[in-house]
């Protein structure tokens, strides 16, 4: 279910009008050959409405709307995509990301990273060579509340198109997507409920406290995504360890920290399956809003007690 992210940053160059007009031709071509894949999922997504883009510096999409190739069809095709603008309507509600950043080749790039937090597509009119690619580096800064952190700064890969080439290192993607709702596989879960009845047969090395049962069967279906990839990360960590190599327990895949005392002592004491009450202050964490999730890992039984999972413990 593919939502593609128009490159705003894309759209600022200056170029010859009958280049322009090709570039855009292309996308819309590359755009389409996306939804003939998933037409009911694509979806494409802008910081404006489409009758106000503007395809380069003094390049009105009007412009290429007039050529005979948009007469032919594309630009009817365009208007009918349901266009989402502003980005904002494809966020879950009430999150800005405003606590989080992406730059690409050191200028900011804030509808790529919108792409990449949503699982989506980065999309661009191909007028600069670094546009020329079927996925980017992105630079990405999180903050984070824990004054020991403060901000994680880390490289993130986004899936990208530009041409219909581009495309084609995507389509296995995009058809597994549309797919995936028909195999009842991982991919196609959409809510909560779905995800608590499959925990024990997905994720064979995480052991869920009673109390996580009612926090994922009333999961708010925009942390379904998130939830279901961290779990599998920490499925698949504790399933690679080697206690050998690894003394200190596996390597999760995303930040892992513990609470500060405070907050460890307020909040993280939760009654473990045989009764004892026990710290889980370790957490992970997960967007949007401030998701966590609490957990402590045992090596004994090589084991993942989990917790708690939710908005951050105490807000």
């Amino acid at each position: 279910m593919p939502q593609l992210f128009l490159n705003q940053k894309s759209c600022e160059t200056t170029a010859d009008p009958e280049r322009v007009n090709r570039a855009m031709t292309e996308l819309v071509k590359a755009i389409i050959s996306v939804a003939k894949e998933d037409r009911q999922g694509t979806e494409l997504v802008m910081r404006e409405s489409l009758k106000a883009l503007q395809l380069a510096q003094g390049h009105h999409v009007s412009r290429w709307a007039g050529t005979s190739s948009a007469k032919g069809g594309l630009w009817a095709f365009l208007l009918k995509m349901q266009t989402k603008w502003p980005h904002q309507k494809v966020f879950p509600d009430g999150e800005t990301f405003s606590d989080v950043a992406h730059s690409h080749e050191g200028e900011p790039a804030p509808e790529l990273g919108f792409a990449h937090l949503m699982g989506g597509v980065g999309i661009s009119l191909l007028l600069e060579d670094r546009w020329d690619a079927d996925r980017l580096t992105l630079i990405q800064e999180q903050l984070v509340d824990d004054e020991d952190v403060g901000a994680v700064i880390a490289e993130v890969e986004l899936r990208h198109l530009a041409s219909r080439e581009h495309v084609e290192a995507h389509r296995p993607w995009i058809r597994e997507q549309a797919e995936a709702a028909l195999r009842g596989d991982l991919s196609s879960i959409r809510t909560g409920v779905e995800l608590w009845e499959r925990c024990a047969d997905l994720f064979p090395h995480l052991l869920f406290l009673p109390r996580v049962e009612t926090q994922l069967r009333e999961l708010k279906q925009y942390w379904v995504h998130p939830v279901r990839k961290r779990l599998a990360e920490m499925d698949r960590a504790v399933l690679l360890w080697d206690a050998a190599a690894e003394p200190d327990g596996p390597q999760w895949g995303s930040l892992v920290t513990p609470e500060h005392s405070t907050r460890k002592r307020d909040h993280c004491d939760f009654a473990d399956f045989d009764g004892e009450t026990r710290s889980f202050d370790t957490h992970l964490r997960f967007t949007p809003d401030e998701g966590r999730v609490h957990f402590r890992f045992v090596k004994t039984t090589r084991k993942v007690h989990v917790a708690h999972i939710g908005r951050k413990l105490g807000i």
